[in-house]
């Protein structure tokens, strides 16, 4: 992977429909900005469930968006890095509507989780509280087969995926045919989606286990045998996260946008320096995807045990109320139970909204992400600085869809036009072609609301000087000075009049 930005979009909402047009857009107006790119799932297909990531057939382009010799072009010009969905694949799935039909003669038989194939003696009420899932509820789906029987399979995220025994021969060989087809059309690293959930076992969580390691050890061997760098996606407390980037090519900083709020909110940057201090360097750096906002990887830890999180809890209830004031409501409506396909650890928002649309608190952010050790992404509507689409999530009452727009071209082409984007891709630019970001980190306390962070690499310097009492901001770079400011939109959780009430939140 280049240490260069990389641009997180769908194939589709990013200024077209198809692969072409998303070509032709790194090649025109946005040539030369990104030095990689995430496409989301673009698998058969993309209108599932959930956003492509519930895929018919893994292996096959949706035909709407194109093809894989439009891969092939795309991967031609720029980095591509892919998802294998590892935990589960659709309902509507040739393999899975075979073993509906066919039952256990089906050779798909074995490949889709069943309650009874984990507990074959049954469960008990505490072994069945003790499995974690990001959702309410526990992870079962009651299936009707043809011949009239019913079976009981294990769905982690929705009804409409099913689970797959990673480690049954043909769950085996259909995550190895995806890792094959990938490599044949040029992509060069790949994303294990929900891959902390693969593996499950009687009486443990069934969530990031010793066995999950060793098949994440194992699947990670065989895509580093096609050329594919792998990057692992795990939602967890932060020192769980630590543990998996030892292990792992990259890991995502996930902890890094809400310490990033939590500094600007507050006005202090203590937290965030001192994770600063312990993150690891393999990380994939983010502020916005096209999930929400991480809580969990900023919280105590759910397991018994003394285990804090990185923010006292009252200063996270608190951090979460601020992004509510600071979208006008709209991440409430967003999130939790008022809207489905519900994460219990996620603020659905963006970034851009979670600052109130104030231009200046949203460059620091992203300077501050710049900054830190590891590569950035920036997601397509953080790119564009997009607010809350509140009508795409009246249309499907799914909270993340507020953070997943779709842009026409003419759209896109305006929202480049905005001062905070043209200043936002000045500062891309400027991380990609400085030499000092091949160097040497530094991070500094400045008293109780400053920070300064810093790149050498020889005679070549970079600072970025962080006030965040004042949300005011200088990089200082070849023997110039940019600054940005707040724009006074941003709503505090430092002061003001309803402060203490808001802690009691």
């Amino acid at each position: 992977m280049f240490n260069k930005v990389q641009l997180i979009t769908y194939v589709d909402r990013f200024g077209g429909r198809t692969l072409a047009e998303l070509e032709a857009l790194l090649d025109g107006p946005l040539a030369g900005v990104f030095g990689g790119v995430h496409l989301l799932p673009f698998f058969d297909r993309i209108d599932g469930a959930d956003a492509g990531f519930d895929p018919v057939d893994h292996t096959v382009v949706d035909p709407r968006l194109g093809n894989w010799e439009g891969i092939k072009a795309l991967a031609a010009q720029v980095p591509v890095m892919a998802d294998v969905i590892v935990n589960h694949m659709s309902a509507e799935s040739p393999q899975f509507l075979d073993y509906l039909a066919n039952g256990d003669a089906s050779p798909y038989a074995g490949m889709f989780l069943t309650m009874a194939g984990v507990f074959p003696k049954g469960a008990t009420e505490d072994e069945l509280l003790s499995i974690y899932r990001p959702r309410p509820g526990l992870p079962f789906t009651v299936a009707t087969m043809k011949n009239g029987g019913t079976r009981l399979l294990w769905t982690t995220f929705t009804a409409r995926q099913i689970d797959i025994d990673v480690s049954h021969p043909a769950g085996a060989a259909y995550l190895q045919g995806i890792l094959e087809q990938l490599a044949r059309a040029g992509v060069t690293m790949v994303r294990l989606d929900a891959v902390g959930y693969a593996v499950k076992k009687a009486g443990s969580s069934c969530f990031m286990l010793p066995e999950t390691f060793a098949f994440i050890d194992r699947f990670a061997a065989q895509a580093r045998s096609l050329g594919l760098e792998v990057l692992v996606e795990v939602h967890a407390y932060y020192r769980r996260q630590i543990e998996i980037a030892r292990r792992v090519d990259w890991v995502y900083d996930f902890a890094l946008p809400p310490l990033v709020l939590h500094a600007l909110y507050f006005g202090t940057p203590g937290p965030l320096h001192r994770w600063i201090g312990q993150r690891p360097d393999n990380a994939i750096t983010v502020l916005d995807t096209h999930d929400g906002i991480g809580i969990i990887d900023i919280g105590a830890d759910r397991t018994p045990g003394d285990n804090p999180g990185l923010v006292p809890p009252a200063e996270l209830d608190c951090l979460v109320e601020t992004i509510h004031r600071n979208s006008d409501g709209a991440s409430r409506a967003a999130t939790g139970a008022a809207a489905s396909n519900l994460d219990l650890y996620q603020v659905n928002c963006t970034f851009f909204d979670a600052l109130g649309r104030d231009d200046g608190a949203y460059l620091i952010a992203r300077a501050i992400q710049f900054f830190m050790p590891g590569v950035p992404q920036v997601y397509y509507v953080g790119v564009l600085a997009g607010t809350n689409d509140l009508r795409l999530l009246e249309r499907t009452g799914v909270g993340r869809d507020i953070n997943r727009h779709y842009y026409d071209r003419a759209e896109l082409e305006a929202a480049l036009r905005q001062p905070v984007v043209e200043q936002l891709i000045d500062l891309i630019r400027l991380r990609n072609s400085h030499p000092a970001f091949n160097g040497t980190f530094e991070s500094r306390l400045v008293g109780e609301h400053a920070l300064s962070l810093a790149w050498i690499h020889q005679d070549d310097r970079v600072e970025l000087a962080v006030d965040f009492r004042l949300c005011e901001a200088r990089l200082s770079a070849d023997g110039h000075t940019i600054c940005y400011r707040s724009n006074g939109l941003l709503k505090r959780a430092d002061g003001g009049p309803n402060h203490d009430l808001a802690l009691q939140a």
